[in-house]
Formats: structure tokens, sequence, C-alpha cells
């Protein structure tokens, strides 16, 4: 938000040659008022800016001495002396334009002297320049000469000749040394961009210079140079080795040459036509154009010369108002047919990207030609014309396009075509939304599915031309259309952009009709009512993306909707609160504003507090329980489109009172919009303090008071001021012991931000604040503990903020504290705990910048420190200790690597190496390694480092290359053979090998990739050798190839990468040659499959892929790209099937390397022309007999189906989000069209064979798994070449497969190919196949995969929005009569559970998709007599009879699940039109409820379950229906005797979910139970069955007793005796080990009854439970789930919203989070207290909760004391709560409720009792402080955090211990955060002991 610098123009000096100088000396006049005297000033200046200026003046000193018109010697000279500077300036210097646009204005007197001079000049640089790396200057200084610069322009025009003669030569010259110097990509790289260049300017001059305008004379040798270039342009053109940048504008200049050449004009269209559609006729062409253009002549001209051919005709040609006549209009459609058949061919990306953008020039000349053309052609291009269907088809082929260029073609070329249509109309005037092609378009786009981007951006275009009006008569609810799809990000621009088209087009539309202003409600019913409806319901996604995408937009589009917004919001906030998933109205004003704000729509913040929401309302916000409502209100704070408005005090205020309770936010994503927000906020401090300063300044003390401040400038600085140290004090305050790590991420990226935004003030420059003001001795040893800790991002942000200080606050003055840090360091980078020695390498960087380093380092420093200027101290100082530390780690470093050469064991266990060579990296990072002054010193220390890094890995990789390394112990040399014994595992092995790889691996990466290197070993620069590098690339070679641990082969991966990037840059031939030859090697090796090789066969070939991919990924992506088009060939050749046995190894090798290579996203597009090969090796691979092969061909197919249909984005395995039309498909990837048809025909014909013989096909799967992702779309064109009508009868054949899953699977697969408005007459002829009851021959599974396909296709038309269709559903209606005529599949005729079961299941989808009447008739299926068939069913059925099955009959369960689905529905139908008299069900509930099958009990109880929910919940429509009162007895009886645990958990759900007054009462009659019995027996399953049924229990049991509590005295007393056990289960079920069920169930319980046990004014339980209860609360408060939180905060909003609570605080009735609830829960509980009267009870137990009572002090003297360290110790640890945040709440509150409280203890023996034990940890605590090591916080962090907490606990007891006897400040120990009572609210908890 900071206003960004300018960036200053850097100009390079012009200079003259040694003879113009003295020329110019020689004519410079005494006065220095002449032409040579501003030239002489002019070159004399080192500064091209000022000489800028003088060349300004050289036109108007001339025009003065233009009095006698003529020009004098000295002129003449200086003119010369001009062309000579203007040649010998840079191309994109900007004085050469400056130059030419003066001398443009030169007097005409001097024009012809002026351009003889330039002509010479310029004749001088094409004689003389010889050296074809110079001719690029030449060339560019004849562009510049022709570009808007009229001298340059004449003098090429003179020596039009010579500069054609150079062009040629130039250019044979050039691409002859590209051709030598072919694999030397960077210097072929400058001579393609030569070449290029050369190209260009010859197109320039043909277009510009006059002399070509009649070129006749066919012997000049202009000519011949013409000819000589023509050719050279034609050979560029077919030259695929050249950049496609080259051929493309050769493509232009070729057409231009032949315009320019050929006569007569009036052919040219003609001849082009014959070279496009390769049918030149040799003899009609003149035999110069035959020389120059034979390759172009000839029928097999390549399809990149075709492109750029039409490419060049489309551009070269005048097209304008059709001045070419008919044969250009041939032209114009021979050209668009050409480019037709190339789309079909064309797959390469970037000739794509060529092909879309020259069929979007062809509309746009097709347009300029239709402007004025015959009839003829209008019929030939309008909307039903051939030609515009073959566009539409491209259109829609291509719009979902990966590549975003060409969609963006796509939407130029379909507006394109509109405009055609347009055009080609005969009726001028016609109306165009009335068009049959545009009204048949329109609606062929809106039934599109709106998941297609491609549909956005046309119907934009479509709007565009026919207004909105027309799209909204036909789809009126499309803008809450377009808004239900906002959810998914990847359709949110387009959606957005399009309801902007629509809605900017319907205000203009709206308004043109108006006669008031009444127009504003229909617009805002039309466009704002969908919003606000989604911004108070919608999904939270969908929310979000309106909120950042539509809100804007609307806002901009018309402002004054706004207050519209609010108003409707504000109505509604206090009805909607929101809640944690869900912002309510309350989210959504608040969204609203800030947008509002944001855009400039509001004033400030304070503005719309007073005018639009009340401030109350904001505090509500800042805490509310959803993040996104806390976001959004913090961003109307923060936010403002004026970068200086002022912050105002109650902006402060509350961004204060936000920054209280935020910091501990779970979510990256708010923590990143948190400090993003603040961050802007503290920009606006700064920038406005600027304004507030100058204000100040020119501010007398009698001037009015200015509007922008309102107060006086200075009393707003201090403000500020007073503010920003008032944020820093709350954010180091959240660096306390034990804070979380979101805390101290979000409180050391807030501090960065500040000391960022405020930096230390230069010069004159005023700074409102520093932070460096409030750093004193303990923040900065709070900022050097954050080093510690296991989090690497709080050791970046609080290393950035260190560096970021003034030096002066960084510096250690005690020599030991640095000694003991620097030491401290040191054995962190050898500790076993891998995050330690990240801690090591921070602190050692820090320790770097010191400017003493400890003395026991002054032995590494062999040469005194380098002198050097001020401005160069700091960095030689760094580079000195850095070196120092470098060589002191290196010596450390080969001592342990000789130890682990003897014993590798003991160096895991004591020493892992790792460390010190992470350490030593990341001191290398931080250093400027290009420009070091000790190079003499570091080259030995880089020579050392080399070797012991190639040492360590010699140690660890026998384990790493080990066929198992994960449980690999290793023999040691000597620990035997001393009798040592070394306590390690093999984990620990494991984990030392793999990570010294890992760290070696990234050392020798960043070397290559930072450290200089040496041209020749002799040269006094760089640092690496040439050899050095070719070892490193040995050594990862090595590594790559032969390790087996994957974290190994990853990391060495990354630092190859690292080399693979520099070597292609490098200037060294041999070195930029490597990874070629290394590349061919590894592919050598693995052809051969040499039984001897390394290679890793299995482990997906573990490093080989990774090696691969490196060598190709480096490859650059702007060259030709032959790396990775030879080795795909080479792959996938391997990877094809062969009959050879021996070509397993390396067909798993080409598979997996293809896998790597088709995931590696850094190849993009240029993969994508190998996609169909791929999938052809992986389809053919899965029928290996080896399962190597199938295994690998398996991995890559499941990798081409994400690369073809995008990383799947939902659940549903088939989303439409995630698939494609079969014509994109096919049109994308033409080659599996055949292939995949010849495939699933040869399945299908052989799937089934008549002898039942059971043939597999496992290519069926992947077969069938593809095709299931393609689906026809509406647009697709009737004749198209690649319908995917064949592929149907085909995969109902699949349907017939022996094995059940291919039958599915095939099912699944034909749902996509059959189109919607097709399904019910596919239904049918799938029914009619099915065999009729008599038929005496019939197979199971044919009738099994008919009914599946049935299934599957009857289920998609369920789901479509096409079901309430009138005409679907009479189609679905003869459906069902042709389903009725199968009937017997569903009975026992058929004997088949399974068919019987498919077949119930097409029945009850057909009840689901027919339930609704129709208008004024009775519905559907009764009309049918449907329910009289199911009615039959059901009775007949083994439900009613009885089951003479086992479960051994297969398909029982199944037929079970679908009969009692079915029977359930029937129950519901019948309920449905009897009403009250719901007697003749075909079963009942009851009966089913007591089936001895679970499947069908479990079914039942589910869909009564769904009733019984929507009934308590109110949102059933008419509550629950007759047929389910009264049935409390009957869910009784099945509770007890219930034994499926399902079924049980269901039941005591519903009896929750029921009202106790209808069932308890008849416990005793139904189960012989009293109500106390049964509350007895139901917390009995609390306490002793699994855990949901517990929960469901605890809820049962809960429920029960609060409807005691409600009821009478009698009943209430009759429950008392049992609270304490009903107390003791839910304390019970609060513990952190428990599921997340259990808790969420203690709390929601905790929250109903709440009112009875929590904030009861007369508390029914003893204070001990009571109090219990509460901190349970508390805990659960503190949970690190957010579920349980939010869970918990319902149960505090509840208690402080009772009546005898609600004034306890400000927040009552609000919504808000779990961080804000721990402290109102406390204040509660306290006012609590004291209304109960039970403060004397009650306060000890409170200071206990405060000391931390019944934790366990004897951890920490443990911990202290232990020695044995264990990898990766797992303990249960809470990273969201914080100890001291709980103590300071409490603290608080309690010390509040003491203040004002007159209360004093009368029996103090609990208090006394409490005294002594805080006084003894007190001392406990300090005895255990003496006995860590020095640097404790760094060498026993965890120990060091726990003794601080203990001790801040323990002195907060006894400060209100002391209080409360009045001795405050005697000789009480003191907490020292809280010297006076004003402090409790800002408690200060990191220890204040001096750190330096």
């Amino acid at each position: 938000m900071g206003v960004k610098k300018k960036k200053e123009t850097q100009v390079t000096s012009l200079t003259v040659c040694h003879q113009d100088l003295e020329t110019l000396r020689s004519l410079a006049d005494v006065e220095g008022k002449n032409l040579a005297s501003l030239l002489l000033h002019c070159v004399q200046l080192t500064d091209g800016v000022s000489q800028i200026h003088y060349v300004k003046q050289i036109v108007p000193l001339l025009e003065k001495a233009n009095k006698n018109g003529k020009c004098d010697p000295t002129i003449r000279s200086c003119l010369d002396i001009l062309a000579g500077i203007y040649l010998s300036l840079n191309l994109k210097n900007p004085l050469k334009k400056v130059l030419a646009s003066s001398l443009n204005d030169l007097p005409e007197c001097f024009l012809t002297e002026a351009t003889q001079s330039f002509t010479s000049r310029l004749q001088e640089e094409l004689n003389t320049t010889t050296d074809l790396y110079s001719y690029r200057k030449v060339i560019d200084n004849i562009s510049s000469c022709m570009e808007n610069f009229d001298l340059g322009r004449s003098s090429v025009n003179n020596l039009l000749e010579n500069v054609l003669h150079y062009l040629q030569k130039s250019l044979i010259e050039i691409s002859e040394e590209n051709r030598k110097l072919a694999g030397n990509h960077i210097v072929q790289t400058q001579l393609m961009n030569d070449l290029l260049v050369g190209i260009r300017v010859s197109v320039m001059l043909v277009q510009k210079v006059q002399g070509f305008q009649r070129l006749h004379l066919k012997s000049s040798p202009t000519w011949q140079s013409m000819c000589g270039l023509l050719s050279i342009f034609t050979k560029f053109l077919s030259d695929d080795d050249l950049l496609q940048t080259i051929q493309s504008t050769s493509g232009l200049a070729v057409i231009l040459f032949i315009k320019a050449m050929f006569h007569p004009p009036e052919k040219i269209p003609d001849l082009i036509s014959s070279l496009l559609l390769r049918s030149v006729d040799h003899t009609s062409i003149p035999e110069w154009l035959w020389n120059c253009c034979r390759s172009l002549c000839c029928a097999d001209v390549s399809q990149s010369a075709l492109l750029f051919l039409c490419q060049g005709t489309l551009t070269m040609l005048d097209w304008q108002d059709g001045r070419m006549g008919p044969s250009g209009e041939a032209l114009l459609l021979d050209t668009v047919r050409v480019l037709f058949t190339l789309s079909s061919q064309i797959k390469e990306s970037t000739l794509e990207m060529f092909l879309s953008r020259i069929l979007a020039s062809w509309t746009n000349s097709a347009i300029q030609v239709l402007e004025s053309s015959s009839p003829s052609l209008k019929d030939r291009l309008n909307g039903n014309s051939d030609v515009v269907r073959r566009l539409l088809e491209y259109v829609y082929t291509h719009w979902e396009h990966p590549l975003d260029a060409l969609r963006h073609q796509t939407k130029t070329i379909f507006r394109n075509i509109l405009q055609m249509h347009q055009l080609a109309l005969e009726e001028s005037g016609s109306d165009l939304a009335a068009d049959g092609f545009i009204f048949q378009l329109t609606e062929s786009l809106l039934r599109l599915e709106w998941h297609s981007k491609g549909k956005y951006t046309c119907l934009g275009c479509l709007v565009d031309y026919i207004g909105i009006e027309h799209i909204l008569a036909l789809a009126k609810t499309i803008p809450s259309q377009i808004l239900e799809v906002m959810g998914d990000q990847s359709l949110v621009p387009y959606a957005s952009d399009l309801l902007e088209t629509m809605f900017k087009s319907h205000k203009s539309c709206l308004k043109s009709q108006a006669v008031d202003s009444t127009w504003i409600d229909k617009w805002h019913e039309t466009w704002v009512s969908p919003l606000l409806f989604i911004l108070c319901e919608g999904n939270l996604d969908q929310k979000s993306y309106v909120i950042d995408y539509y809100l804007p937009k609307l806002l901009n589009c018309n402002p004054e909707s706004l207050s519209y917004m609010v108003k409707i919001l504000q109505t509604s906030a206090d009805a909607k609160t929101g809640s944690y998933d869900s912002r309510g109205a309350l989210g959504a004003l608040m969204a609203c504003l800030r947008t509002a704000r944001a855009h400039g729509h509001l004033q400030s913040a304070t503005d719309a507090w007073r005018d639009l929401v009340s401030s109350a309302r904001i505090k509500q916000g800042l805490i509310h329980q959803h993040c996104q409502v806390r976001i959004d209100t913090l961003g109307l704070l923060c936010e403002s489109n004026r970068s200086t408005e002022i912050v105002s005090t109650e902006e402060m205020e509350c961004i204060q009172f936000f920054i209280t309770y935020n910091l501990n936010s779970q979510s990256p994503g708010m923590r990143q919009q948190i400090c993003s927000l603040l961050k802007k906020l503290f920009c606006r401090i700064q920038e406005s303090s600027q304004v507030l300063y100058k204000l100040e300044q020119s501010k007398s003390k009698h001037e009015p008071e200015n509007e922008l401040t309102r107060q006086h400038p200075s009393v707003s600085l201090q403000q500020y001021k007073n503010f920003m140290s008032s944020i820093c004090n709350s954010l180091f305050e959240a660096l306390f012991p034990g804070s979380s790590y979101p805390t101290r991420f979000s409180a050391l990226t807030i501090l960065g931000s500040i000391a960022e935004v405020f930096p230390v003030p230069e010069g004159s420059v005023q700074t409102v604040y520093q932070l460096s003001h409030d750093i004193d001795v303990g923040r900065f040893q709070t900022l050097m503990e954050c080093l510690t800790g296991t989090f690497e991002e709080v050791k970046i942000l609080a290393f950035d903020l260190l560096m970021k200080l003034p030096k002066t606050f960084v510096q250690f003055q005690d020599s030991e504290k640095l000694q003991g840090l620097f030491q401290a360091a040191l054995e962190l980078s050898t500790s076993t705990k891998p995050y330690d020695c990240v801690t090591a390498s921070y602190l050692l960087n820090f320790l770097i910048w010191q400017n003493a380093l400890p003395s026991s380092l002054s032995a590494y420093l062999k040469t005194q420190r380098v002198a050097c200027g001020d401005g160069d101290k700091s960095a030689a100082l760094v580079e000195s200790n850095t070196l120092i530390v470098i060589k002191c780690l290196l010596e450390n470093l080969e001592e342990e690597v000789s130890r682990a050469e003897n014993s590798l064991l003991q160096a895991a266990a004591s020493f892992p190496m790792y460390g010190r060579v992470h350490c030593i990296t990341g001191a290398l990072r931080k250093l400027a390694l290009n420009s070091l002054q000790l190079v003499s010193e570091w080259r030995p220390v880089v020579e050392k480092l080399l070797v012991t890094s190639y040492r360590l890995s010699a140690v660890v990789s026998p384990v790493i290359q080990s066929s198992s390394p994960e449980g690999l112990i290793p023999m040691d040399t000597d620990a035997g053979k001393e009798g040592k014994t070394c306590d390690v595992t093999a984990q620990m092995v494991l984990v030392c090998c793999w990570r010294s790889m890992k760290e070696v691996a990234l050392l020798l990466g960043s070397l290559c990739q930072l450290l200089p290197m040496r041209s020749v070993p002799e040269s006094p620069d760089g640092l690496l050798t040439v050899e050095q590098v070719k070892e490193i690339g040995d050594y990862f070679k090595q590594h790559l190839l032969q390790s087996r641990h994957r974290g190994a082969f990853e990391l060495a991966y990354t630092g190859f990468v690292k080399l693979t990037e520099i070597l292609n840059r490098c200037p060294n031939l041999s070195l930029q040659k490597l990874p070629e030859e290394w590349l061919w090697d590894v592919l050598e090796e693995i052809r051969c499959s040499d039984p001897s090789s390394k290679l890793c066969a299995t482990r997906r070939s573990a490093g080989i892929p990774f090696y691969i991919q490196a060598l190709l990924a480096s490859e650059p992506k702007k060259g030709k790209m032959d790396l990775l088009k030879i080795t795909m060939k080479e792959l996938i050749s391997l990877a094809g099937p062969t009959d050879d046995s021996q070509s397993t190894v390396p067909k798993v090798h080409a598979l997996n390397i293809l896998r790597a290579l088709f995931r590696d996203t850094r190849l993009g597009e240029i993969i994508i022309p190998y996609i169909a090969d791929g999938a052809k090796a992986a389809i053919l691979g899965f029928t290996s007999p080896v399962w190597a092969v199938r295994n690998s061909s398996t991995l890559l197919f499941s990798t081409l189906i994400t690369r073809i249909f995008g990383v799947k984005r939902g659940k549903d395995e088939l989303s439409k989000k995630n698939r494609m039309t079969g014509s994109e498909f096919f049109s994308r990837f033409p080659e599996l069209y055949p292939f995949l048809l010849k495939q699933l025909e040869t399945v299908a014909n052989t799937v089934d064979s008549d002898t039942g013989e059971l043939n597999h096909h496992p290519s069926m799967f992947l077969l069938l798994l593809v095709l299931g992702r393609l689906y026809p779309s509406p647009m697709d064109g009737t004749c198209s070449a690649l319908s995917m009508a064949p592929f149907i009868p085909f995969i109902m054949r699949c349907g017939c497969s022996p094995v059940y899953r291919s039958r599915e699977m095939a099912a699944r697969a034909l749902v996509p190919f059959v189109m919607m408005d097709e399904i019910p007459d596919t239904i049918r002829t799938l029914l009619a196949k099915l065999p009729d009851y008599t038929d005496q021959c019939f197979r199971q599974n044919h009738i099994h995969g008919t009914l599946l396909q049935v299934f599957h296709l009857l289920q998609a038309s369920s789901d479509s929005k096409h079901r309430m269709n009138t005409y679907f559903q009479q189609e679905l209606a003869d459906v069902a009569v042709c389903t009725k005529a199968k009937i017997w599949l569903a009975k026992r005729q058929n004997p088949c559970l399974v068919t019987r079961a498919v077949y119930i299941d097409i029945l009850f989808l057909l009840t689901c998709c027919l339930d609704k009447p129709s208008k004024g008739n009775q519905p559907v299926l009764e009309h049918l007599g449907f329910w009289e068939e199911v009615r039959r069913i059901i009775l007949e059925s083994e439900l009613i009879t009885g089951f003479p099955y086992t479960f051994t009959v297969p398909g029982l369960p199944q037929y079970l699940q679908s009969l009692t689905k079915l029977a359930i529905a029937a129950v519901w139908a019948v309920a449905a039109q009897a009403g009250e008299q719901a007697r003749d069900v075909p079963i009942s509930f009851s009966r089913l409820l007591e089936s001895s099958f679970p499947e069908v009990r479990l079914l039942t109880l589910e869909a009564l379950l769904e009733r019984f929910s929507a009934a308590a919940s109110g949102l059933g429509e008419k509550g629950l229906p007759p047929l389910l009162w009264n049935m409390g007895g009957t869910f009784l009886i099945l509770a007890m005797k219930e034994s499926h645990p399902e079924c049980l958990c269901k039941i005591l759900k519903i009896l929750h979910c029921m009202d106790p007054s209808e069932w308890l009462p008849h416990t005793e009659r139904c189960v012989h139970l009293t109500p106390k019995e049964f509350l007895i027996w139901t917390m009995d399953i609390a306490s002793n069955e699994r855990s949901e049924i517990q929960s469901e229990a605890l809820r049962l049991a809960s429920k029960v007793i609060a409807h005691h509590m409600q009821t009478c005295e009698e009943t209430r007393d009759l429950v008392a005796p049992h609270l304490k056990q009903w107390v003791q289960l839910v304390l019970s079920s609060c513990g952190d080990h428990l599921p997340t069920e259990s808790r969420l169930a203690a709390a929601e319980v905790l929250t109903s009854t709440a009112p009875f046990f929590l904030t009861n004014p007369h508390p029914i339980l003893g204070l001990q439970d009571t109090l219990a209860l509460w901190k349970r609360v508390l805990t659960l408060l503190q949970s690190e789930e957010q579920v349980i939180r939010d869970a918990a905060t319902e149960t505090v909003m509840t208690a402080m919203s009772q009546e005898n609570t609600c004034q306890s605080t400000e927040f009552a009735f609000c919504r808000v989070d779990a961080s804000i609830a721990l402290d109102l829960a406390l204040a509660v509980l306290c006012d609590l207290l004291q209304q109960w009267d039970q403060l004397a009870p009650g306060l000890p137990v409170l200071l206990g909760w405060l000391l931390g009572e019944g934790d366990d002090l004897t951890a920490c003297v443990e911990s202290v004391h232990q020695v044995e360290d264990y990898l990766f110790e797992k303990t249960e640890v809470n990273f969201w709560a914080e100890t001291l945040i709980f103590m300071k709440y409490l603290y608080k509150h309690l010390f509040r409720l003491l203040s004002k409280s007159s209360w004093r203890p009368h029996s103090p023996e609990r208090l006394c009792h409490l005294q002594r034990t805080a006084s003894e940890q007190c001392h406990l605590l300090s005895q255990l402080f003496r006995e860590l090591p020095p640097t404790a916080e760094f060498l026993k962090t965890v120990e060091f955090t726990r003794l601080r907490i203990r001790e801040e606990r323990a002195l907060a007891c006894l400060r209100l211990l002391a209080f409360l006897e009045g001795k405050e400040g005697e000789d009480t120990p003191v907490l020292r955060a809280l010297d006076s009572p004003a402090a409790v609210n800002q408690l200060t908890l990191p220890r204040t002991e001096t750190a330096c």
C-alpha cells in the first residue's frame, strides 16, 4: 500500500572517437556558442541524462544559424560527427531516440548535408564491419534508421542496394555459424536472436522504403539481393532446428517479398492459394520464384511451414474492403480450409498456440472482407455456413484448453463469429437477438453445464452483442445460477466477469428505458438480492469468492447499492448472528462495508460506524466465532483506498482490542491475512504521519483546524506513537514462555512489518515511530529465545527481525556470554534431534554479524582482516567471521567423519554429522560469494569441504544404497573390538545417514549455485574449478542412480537440479555438454539391461526418474527441447509391447521414468504431445504377465489421468470438473480414438465366451476408466469424425463380463456417452433386451450387467436439472411401464438375489423420479398402478414371509438393503396419501425393526432418525407424520434388547430427538424400569460401551436429567442422588486422550445443562462438582481441536446469556471465539461465585487452578536431570493451549473480584497451605534453575520453558495471596509483571534477566 518509488532511468553516455573529438575542439568558438562548442560540452559529460539536455539544444541552435540559408563547413563537420554519434549508440539507449527526434526538426537547408553525412557514415559501417558477432549492431542501426527517423530512412534509401546485400550476407553467415555451433545453446540463442532481427529488418525495409514500389529490373543487384533473401527466408521457414519465432517471421517475409516482386498484383491471391493448397504448377510461375521457393512448391511442405505461410497471407496481404476482389475471397476460404486441416494434425503446444492466433487473425480478415464482399461470400460465412460451424467446433474443443493464451483466442474467435454473422445478414437493420442462429446458439450455451469455462466467455460475448434482456427472458434465474457455482475457485474469475458484463448491460438497458428512478428496484432484485442470499446462507467458499470477486464489481458499477444492502443486513444482523461455520448477517455486513471502504465508497471507518453500523457491532465482529467475520472487520479498520488517510482513535482502540485475542489462530490463511492487513495499517500510519509532519510545519497557531485531522497534527502524531508503542508491548508480551507457534508466528511477523515500515530515519526524514526505542535487554533476550523451538518459520522470523534492528542493539558486550552462545551452537550442531541443528545454524549466523567473535576462534584466522573503507567494513567483517566459523565447523566435521569411519553406530547415537554440514551451508548462503575478498583463504577451505563431504557420503552411503535401508544396522569396525556398547536403533542409524546425504547434497548444490567458477585452474578469480564441478556431477549421478532411500535421493535431486541449471547456463562448452552426455549414458545403461548394473529396478526405479527429470527439466525452454524429444521417443519405445523377456527391466524403468516426467509441472505443455503414446504404453503394459510391468503401468496410467483431466477437486470420482467432452479429448489426442476403439472392440468381442471360460481382460479396467471421464456436449457437431457413438455398443457388451467389478465399471462408463435427452430411449432399449419369465435360457451375468446400466442411466437422469421437465417426466413414465413388463426379476421367480436387488434399486429410483403429482392429476406412479406392484413385491418378499437363507447366499445383504429401502419408500408414500388414516401400509416400521437382520434394522432406523431429527430441529414441513406418533415405547423396547452397536446408537439418537415427556412416563410399562432406573441404565451404558454409544448415552442421560430438573420438585429429588455419577461421567468424557466424539458430546451436554448446573442462581450440585464442571469447560476451550473449542464456546455463550449472568460481560448474546470465550468464562464464573456467596470455599479452588495444583512438579525435576535423549520422542502435545494465557485471565478476574469485594477469609488454613506450597515451589524452582547449564534456553529449551511457566504460576499465586492479606509489596515474592493493579490487563510474562 506504500507509495512505490519510481525507478531512476539509467542512460549510458555518448562518446566520440579521438579524431572527432579533436575536430570539435578545433571548430569550437571562444564564446562557446556554436554547434561544435555545444557538442564538445556534451561529449565531455559522463552523465547520459545531462547529455540529453544538450542534444535537445542542437536544432534550436541550428535554427538561429539558419539566417543565410547556407551550411558552412563547421556545421557540415558537426553533422558528420552527429551521424557518427547516432550510429555508435546502442539501440535501446534513450539518447538515440532523443537525437533522432531532434534531427527530424532539422532546418531544410541542412537536410541535404545531413543526409550525405548519414549516408556516408552508414556506408562506412556496411563496408568495414566484417566480424560476424558485430553484424547485429549494424542491423540494429539499419532498423533504427527506418523507425521514425527521416534522415535515416533517406540514407537507407540511398544505400538500398548495399543494405540488401549486407542483410543477405549477414543472414547467410550467421545461419552457417549457428549450424556449426549446434549444441552450444548459449551462443546459439544469441545467433538466433540476430537472425530474427535480420529478418524483421528485411521486412521493415520492404514495407517502408519507397524503392520497392516498382521493382521490375530482374538483372539489377537489388533484384538479385531480393531473390537471395527470399531463398534464405524459404530455407528458414522449413528449418525445424531454428526457433519457431524465426520460422514464423520468415513466413511473413516470404509472402511480403512475393507480394513486392510478383507481377501482375491481381494474380497474387491465386499464386498464394496454390502454395497453400500445395498445387503449384511449375510451368505457370516465373523461374525466379521457382528457384527461390522450390521447397514450398512441392507437395511435402511441413505443417509448421504451411501454418506460417497462412500467417503471412493474413498479415501481409491487404484484406481491407475486399480490395483483392473475387480471387481474394477465394484465397480467404482456401486459407481457412488449410487451417482446419492443420488443426486436426498439429499437437505441439507452441504450434497450437500459433494456430489459434492465426485463426483469430483469419476471423479479423474475414470481417474486413465482409464489410464490402459479394453475396456468395456472405452466404459462405454466415452463422449457418460450414466454415462457421467448423470455427465453432474449434472454439468448443479448445475453450477448456490448459493454455490460458489459447483459451483467450477462442473468445476472440467467438466474438468475431458473431460479428461475421451480423455482417453476413442481408437485412441490415434486423434484430440480432431474434435471428435463428443467435437464438439457437444462446439456447445451446444455456443448456451447457456451468462447470464449462468456455460457457462464461461465450455468454459474455453474446451479452455484448444482443444485450442481457433476451438472455434473462430465456433464463430468469441466471444470476443465481452463476452465483451458485462461485464456490469453485477455478470458475470464480469467469463467473464474476460474466456477471459484471451482465449487470452492466442490464443497468444501461434499464436506464435507457426508464422514465424515473424506479428502474433501480428491478436491478436490485435481479442482481443484489441473490448476492445477499449467498452472503447470509451460502457455503464458506462461495461467500468468500463472492465477496472478493463479485461484490467489488457490483459496488463499482452502482455505489448507491451499498446503503440498500446495509439496510437489509442491519435488519437481519440481530436475528442471524452466525456461528463457527456460518458468517450470518453480521459477517455479510462487515464484508460489504470492508469492500466498500477498500474501493473508496466510504469516507472512513469512523464514518461507517456513525452512519451505518455501531461501534459495539464492530467490536462483536472483531471477536466473532467465525474467523472470516473477524478478518473482514479488521479489514474494514485497516484498508482504505487512500494511503494517507488518518487512522482515528476509535480505529486504534479496536485494533488493540483485536490483537489481544487473535494472535493464536490455527489457520495459516487467517494468520497471513491478519499480518497483511496490519501491515497496510502501519503503512497508512507512516504515510499519513508524513502528511501530518508537513501540516505541523506549515500550520500556525491561529489557523483554523484542518478538516483532515480534526485536531492539531502534533496530537495525532503523539497518538500514533502511543498506539505503536502499545502494539509492540502487546506483541512482545505474546512471546511469553510456552506461547504457541501461531502466537509467535503472528507476533514476530507483525513486529517484522513494523521494523520494515518504520525504518531507521536517514537525513532529514522524520518517522513517527522506531521499534528499537521499545526494545530493551529483556526483549532482546526474548527474541534470541525465539531462535529455539521446533518450528523453523519462527526461527526465520526472529532472525530476520534481529537483522532489521540497528547494529548497536545486537552487539554483545559480554565476551563470556558470546563464548557461551557459540559453545551452545556447536553442541546443538551435533544434537540427535534434527531441529537443533537448525537452531545452531541461526545462532551461528547471528554470531557471524558480531564485531568480535569468541577468543577461542582466533586460531582459525591465519591472515589479518582485510583493510577496507567504511562502506565495505561490514561486508569484510561478515566474510572474515564466516570464514572462521566454517573453518571451525569443518575441523570438527573432519574429526567426526574419521570417528564415524570406525563406528557409524557411535556417530548415529552421539554425534550425527549432518548438523555440522547444515550449519556450513547456512553460513555460506548468507554470504555474497561473488564478491569475496579473502579468495586465497577460501580456496583451500572449499577444497577441504568437498573432500570431507565425499568422505561423509562414503560412510553413510552403504546404508542408503542397501536394498533394505529402513531396518539396517551396519557392523562397526571397532565397536566390538574395544568392547564398547552403543544404545542405538536402526531408526537412529537411518536418520543419521539420510540426513547426512541430504545435507551433503544441499551443500554441493549450493556450492555450485553460489560459488564463482574458475575458467582455468590458474585463474585468480573464482573458487570452483571445472574438475571440481565434474566431480560434484559424478557424485550426484552415483547417488541418484544407486540410492534406495527415497529421502536421500529426493534431496540429492534438489542439489542436482541446482547443478544442472548452472551447467546449462555455463559458457564453458565441456561443462555445458555434461547433462547431455550423462543422459545418453544412463539411457544406454537402461537399454542394455546389464545384469551387473547397479540401477535399482524396484522402489519405482528409486532415483533414476529423478536423475533424468533433473537433466531434462533444466534444458532451456526457449530452445527446441531436443533432449526431451529424443528421450521421450526412446522411453516410449522401451515402454511399448515386446516379445523379448530380457526387456522387462528396461520396460519397468521406462514406465517409471515416463511417470515422473508426466508429473513434472516444469515441463508444462511441452510434454502434452507424448501423452497419447504414454497412455498406449500404460494400457498395453497392464496386460503384461509380469507384475512389475503391470504395477508401473498402473502408476503411469494414474499420472496420465491426472495430467489429462486435472487434479481431483471433489469427492465425486467422476465430477464434471475432472472430465471433458469426447470431442475435446479426441481432438487433443486423436491417436487415441482408433486405439481405444480397437482395444475396446477386442475386449468386448471376447469378454464373455459361450463356453463360460473366464476372460479377465486386465486392460478393460483402464479403458473403461478413461471412457468414463468423457461426455458428449450439446455443442458437439452432428457429423463429427470423432463421434462417441461407436463406443456405446462395445461398452454395453462389456456389461456381460463375468467379473462383477467390470460390469459395474461398464455401467458407469456408459452414462456419459448417452446424451441426457436420449437416456429414456436407451433405458427402454436395454429393458427390452432382458429375458421374460417364460424364457428357458438366460445368464444372470448378462441380466446383471444390463440392469446396472439401466440403474446408472436412471440415476444420472434423477440427478439432472431436467428432472422436473414435463416432457422428461412423461418419458420416465414410459420407462416405468417398460419396467413393469419385467417385474418378475424383482420377485421370487428370479432365483438370483444380486439381480433381484438391482431391479429393486431401479424401482426405488423410479419412485424418487416420479414422486410429484403433475398439474391437476394424481401422481404418475399411482396412475400407472406402480405402487400396487411395489406393494405386491413387498408382501411376497422375505420381509413378510421370513428368510430361508443364511449369510452364505451371494447378494443377501445387498438384497436386504434394496428391499428395505423400497419398503420404506412405499410406507412413506402410503402415509403421504392417507394422512392420519395410514393403515394400509404394506409393512409396518415395527415389523422392520423386529427383523433379525441388522441391515434391515439399521436402514429403518436411519430413515426414522432423519424424520425425528427434522421434527426436533423444526426443519420438517408438517412435523411428524401420524405414522410415527406414540413410538416411544417401541424404541424403549428396542433399546433394551438391541445387540448391534450401530443400531443401538441410532435408537439412542432417536430417543434423544424425541421429547422425554412423550416416552419417559412409559418406561415402567414398556421395559419394567422406573424413570430413575432407566437413567441409571443409560449412565451405565455411557460408562461401559464404546465411544460412539457412550456419547449418545451421555447425551440421552443428560436430556433426561434436564427434563427432570424442569419438572416438579418430586422428580428433581428423585434424580438428585445420581447427579454425582452423571458429573463423573461428564468429567471423564473431557480428557484430551479421548476421541473427538466423546469430548464433543461432553461439550454439548455442558451446553444443554448449563442453565441448571453451571449458572443456576441456586446451585443444585455442590460447589466442588460445579467448579469441576466449569474446569472442564475451560479445559475444552483450550483443546487443540477447533471443533471442540467451538463446541465449548457454545457452552460459554449459553452460560453468559442467562438472566443472572448477562450483565457479567458486554458480549452476552453474541457469537464469540474460543480465545475470548476463555476470558469471558472466567468473568462469569467469578461473578457467579459472588452471586452464590461462595467466595470462601471457591477462592482456594481457583487459586489452586492458578498455581497448577494437580500438575506433577516431579516431571520438571526429572526432565532437568535427564541425560538420555530419544529420537522422535512422542508425547501428548497441545500446540494451541497456552498455560500462561489461562493464568493471565484467571489472575485478572480474581484480582478484580478481590479488589471490588470487601470479603476477607474467615478460616485461612486452606490459603496458608496454598501459600506454603507456592513458596516451596519457588524455592525448588530457583534450585533447579541453578542446576541448568549457562545457556539453558538453547541447550535445555523444553525444561527451561517448563520451569519458567511454573515460576510464573507460583509467583502469581503468591501475589494474590499477599494482596488478600493486605501485605502487598512487603516480604513476599511478587509477580514481576504485575507491579501495580493497573497492569492487571497487560500481563507481561517474559523474564527480564539481563541477556547481554
